[in-house]
């Protein structure tokens, strides 16, 4: 005996035709409740018994947000994530988008409102900036590192706390897959994802600029806006300034749209962080930083008598910025090498970095035994560099580098006083303390008394290093 049963929406996915047919079965008190729409429209277009129809509706009850599963999605606000958070959605995955605060200048708040806006079911917002300077910065201070002598690193030395935090709340959330905005010929997407797979075995990785089903549909900037305006994704679009940036703490990078052309001068607008050289003061400011073990501890401006300290690492690495910022320090435009294979151009400014770095490498020449600093040059400076850069951060040789490089800074402890002036990063003097100090002997090297030294030992020196270059030039 049939019961009268409430009417029920149909989901709106069917055309015209199947809407009218549907109702006739509701009528008939057959009526779908979560309905798989292609099923129901099959069966509405080839017409089953009523009753044979009524068992493959409801035994195919399933609910399409997010049945192919759950995305943590690293997310930073801006037009490409943000088409992708909705791209993921229309696929049929339940998104949760995630953002890393690792000092950049960005509205969060505003940005979380936004993706909760497109669809995110939650917004993970995490301030990262104690571990990245801890953690990362300065052991790359410690180690010198740099990347085909001249980019500091700053992009790739991001990439392990945050993909560390997003792999961290996926397992939390129970995400089956993390995603992310990096393109398919840069080297972000390398960094990202061989960290994600380091820490999580079984993760899955949706990089929608390498499937041909998003990239083929969004073929350029104009096909993300106009899919924008149609998910009514608020976009903030500049015409004017045609290339990408990637900002943390320690520098922000700006590459593609009118810098691919090698020779093309970057415009004086593009710097956001430094002040053009040319317009820096014209009153050097003098500073000293003071250094334990290799890590900044102590930053003494002589200008105005300010002193910070490492109480808080991140307010102390803030403040080099600041100070590099306002003389115009840490500009670098280059052409490097990219992990792929791939020649790309990059304009880089690192203002604390750099003033950073030019004071440690200088202490070390007086606090670090020389052949233990060839050594560290070799084997760590460089190889260090170059695994940050190629985002095997998470491998064993990097642990065995960054072991190897403590006992290297044991002794590295000291005073640096540095001019900063006009772009320029300026060595005033120094001083050891500890250990290392008795390395430099100021009687032993003068050169207005012997100091203990035997100059006439110097002859048979010279003449056991004369052999073998006596067996390799021919004879006169």
């Amino acid at each position: 005996k049939k019961k009268k049963k409430k009417k029920k929406r149909v989901l709106s996915l069917i055309d015209s035709r199947t809407q009218r047919r549907s109702r006739h079965y509701i009528k008939a008190g057959h009526p779908p409740l979560f309905v798989n729409p292609q099923l129901l429209h099959f069966f509405l277009h080839n017409p089953l018994p009523p009753f044979l129809l009524h068992t493959h509706l409801t035994c195919n009850m399933t609910n399409t947000t997010g049945n192919k599963g759950r995305v943590l999605l690293a997310y930073s606000g801006g037009l490409d994530t943000s088409c992708i958070l909705a791209w993921l959605i229309d696929e049929g995955y339940e998104v949760m988008a995630y953002m890393a605060d690792v000092g950049q200048e960005e509205d969060f708040e505003a940005a979380r409102l936004k993706a909760l806006k497109v669809g995110a079911t939650k917004v993970f917002v995490e301030n990262l900036k104690k571990e990245f300077v801890e953690e990362i910065i300065y052991p790359a201070i410690q180690a010198n590192a740099v990347y085909e002598t001249v980019y500091l690193l700053g992009t790739s030395l991001a990439r392990p706390v945050i993909a560390r935090k997003q792999i961290e709340i996926a397992a939390r959330e129970g995400c089956q897959f993390v995603s992310h905005g990096c393109t398919g010929k840069g080297n972000d997407q390398v960094r990202f994802e061989l960290a994600y797979y380091a820490l999580k075995h079984d993760i899955k990785v949706i990089a929608p600029w390498r499937l041909p089903v998003f990239y083929n549909r969004f073929a350029g900037r104009k096909d993300l806006l106009a899919y924008a305006a149609q998910k009514n994704i608020p976009v903030f679009q500049t015409a004017a300034k045609p290339w990408s940036t990637d900002e943390n703490l320690f520098h922000i990078s700006y590459e593609a749209g009118i810098l691919e052309d090698p020779n093309n001068t970057p415009p004086k607008d593009m710097w956001k962080l430094t002040v053009d050289p040319e317009d820096a003061p014209n009153t050097p400011e003098r500073i000293t930083i003071t250094f334990v073990e290799g890590i900044p501890v102590k930053v003494h401006n002589h200008n105005d008598g300010h002193i910070e300290t490492s109480v808080d690492p991140v307010r102390l690495f803030t403040y080099l910025n600041t100070l590099g910022r306002r003389n115009g320090v840490g500009r670098v435009d280059i052409v490097e090498s990219r992990f792929i294979g791939v020649k790309s151009r990059g304009c880089y400014e690192t203002p604390g970095g750099t003033i950073l770095r030019a004071a440690h490498i200088d202490l070390e020449g007086l606090t670090l035994d020389g052949q233990l600093r060839h050594l560290r040059d070799t084997n760590i400076s460089v190889p260090f560099g170059r695994i940050l850069y190629n985002g095997q951060y998470f491998s064993p040789e990097r642990e065995y580098l960054t072991h190897s490089l403590e006992f290297t800074q044991r002794h590295v402890n000291g005073e640096v006083k540095v001019k900063l002036y006009k772009g320029n990063v300026v060595i005033e003097g120094r001083k050891a303390s500890g250990p290392g100090a008795k390395l430099y002997n100021i009687e032993e090297s003068s050169m207005d008394e012997l100091g203990g030294y035997e100059p006439t030992d110097a002859d048979g020196f010279i003449k056991v290093h004369a052999i073998r270059l006596k067996k390799w030039t021919p004879a006169a």
